[in-house]
């Protein structure tokens, strides 16, 4: 696994095979002009490690996970809290906490349960473009 990352950086760990995911991660990749974002597959040494370090099932392919200031988030959480560190009006969205995170995680679970069927799924992980390959972790 590369070194930890600076405190003011955030890792998002996502489905590295889930269409809707890979293209989630595109969008931010596009809006964090800063670089603040790096990020692993969920199946990836890293993202394994990752998993273990903070305590998580190692068999969590079904939410995304922000790890961001020594914690990690998941679900609607991480969600929100990737928005919130874009630019632009996606910040806005934090609004959606004032919703009760059961219903929010409740919304977000019935998508992750038909993300393949909707969206569709790779035989293997994406590769990022040679310009991108900084952001992700081994």
């Amino acid at each position: 696994m590369t070194a930890p990352a600076p405190a003011a950086q955030r890792i998002v760990l996502f489905d590295g095979v889930c269409n809707l995911c890979n293209d989630t991660v595109r969008f931010v990749l596009a809006r964090d002009l800063e670089g603040r974002f790096k990020f692993a597959p969920l199946q990836s040494g890293a993202g394994r490690a990752l998993l273990t370090k903070y305590g998580l099932s190692a068999d969590l392919l079904g939410t995304v996970v922000l790890i961001e200031d020594g914690r990690a988030f998941e679900r609607s959480d991480a969600a929100l809290r990737i928005a919130a560190g874009l630019g632009g009006a996606w910040p806005a969205l934090g609004a959606l906490r004032l919703v009760p995170r059961p219903l929010r995680d409740a919304l977000y679970d019935w998508i992750a349960r038909n993300r393949y069927r909707w969206f569709g799924r790779r035989e293997e992980c994406a590769l990022p473009t040679p310009d991108q390959r900084h952001r992700f972790l081994a």
